[in-house]
């Protein structure tokens, strides 16, 4: 399963030179960890980048942003927008907080087939005053544990990630000169040095913890893009549901759905599609309420909303009649999972 929220991390401390290093060593830092997760697959072209610069004085006072910048196939060559950046960074005199993250586009395997992730890690480094450098890395997939988070042993696929992903984290740490810190136990997973603890030894924090926290932390993302209202149908329902598959750039984003037993009908984000997939969501959950404001049935809804769809940056239904499912959670492990 994709999550919107880290499975784990990881992280390494660099002590620098006594006589400090520039803004631009975070970026090349972060390039090189890319490099390193790219070697085995974990991280594939266009990613994008944002990188900080704050006065350690008043970390209200930012002195650089650049945020949404793509990595390409030469990120660090002269006239890149992230060697522009980085450049900008350098020029400055001060003590500063200076923060790259790169969010990293990947496959994870199955049965030999690739399956594309938009954020399947995130890359982040810090340098703190010129003389600490903190690298972190993320990941959104629970494709590295013997049992998924909803709790379902998954051996092959674990065969096929797990060690890619110790390959990887020996990588960075050979690259830093340093073995990883690994996070905290979290509400789906263990980290160690070399991946994460085997749940079926220890067991889950929780059950279901994908069921039980993703899905809150789903529409969190998506309520937080919209305006306060009261115009719009349940969220929830035990009822069989009818739903619609949203793509866009031949992408699936999404999928827009209706109870055929009462009176609910949402969105469900595609988690692997990334922020573009709740960027999109916000846009088709407004013509929901457009929807219920007009006084159509759930139903009816998902009808008009499919004749006319937001603007078709937001995507594009691709059926002329709904699938259906047996109950909402069908949909939404669909929509987590690829």
């Amino acid at each position: 399963m994709i999550t919107s929220e880290p499975i784990g991390d990881w992280s390494w401390e660099v002590t620098l030179s006594a006589d400090g290093i520039r803004p631009a060593r975070a970026v090349e830092t972060a390039v090189a960890v890319w490099n390193v997760l790219a070697r085995y697959g974990l991280a594939s072209p266009a990613g994008k980048v944002s990188l900080s610069m704050r006065s350690v004085a008043d970390m209200r006072d930012v002195r650089v942003r650049a945020c949404g910048l793509s990595l390409e196939p030469e990120p660090l060559s002269p006239g890149t927008a992230l060697s522009r950046a980085a450049a900008e960074a350098d020029a400055l005199e001060g003590d500063f907080v200076v923060d790259v993250r790169i969010e990293c586009p990947g496959y994870w395997l199955k049965a030999g087939d690739k399956h594309r992730v938009e954020k399947l890690f995130a890359i982040q480094v810090q340098i703190w005053k010129s003389s600490l450098l903190v690298v972190t890395l993320e990941t959104y997939s629970d494709a590295w544990l013997t049992t998924d988070t909803r709790d379902r042993e998954q051996p092959e696929v674990f065969a096929e990630n797990a060690p890619r992903l110790a390959a990887a984290l020996e990588g960075i740490s050979s690259q830093l000169g340093s073995a990883p810190t690994p996070g905290d136990p979290n509400r789906h997973a263990t980290p160690t040095e070399t991946g994460f603890v085997d749940p079926r030894i220890e067991g889950p924090a929780y059950d279901d913890s994908w069921g039980t926290f993703e899905i809150p932390a789903r529409t969190s993302l998506l309520r937080s893009r919209l305006p306060a209202s009261e115009d719009e149908y349940q969220e929830i329902t035990e009822h069989p549901v009818r739903y619609f598959t949203v793509r866009r750039d031949g992408k699936t984003i999404g999928y827009v759905w209706a109870s055929v037993g009462d009176e609910a009908a949402g969105y469900e984000p595609r988690t692997a599609a990334g922020v573009e997939a709740f960027e999109a969501g916000a846009e088709w959950l407004l013509r929901l309420r457009a929807a219920h404001g007009r006084g159509l049935s759930a139903l009816a809804a998902l009808a008009w909303v499919a004749q006319t769809p937001p603007r078709s940056e937001v995507g594009l239904i691709v059926e002329d009649v709904p699938h259906e499912v047996s109950s909402l959670d069908v949909l939404e492990e669909l929509s987590g999972r690829y």
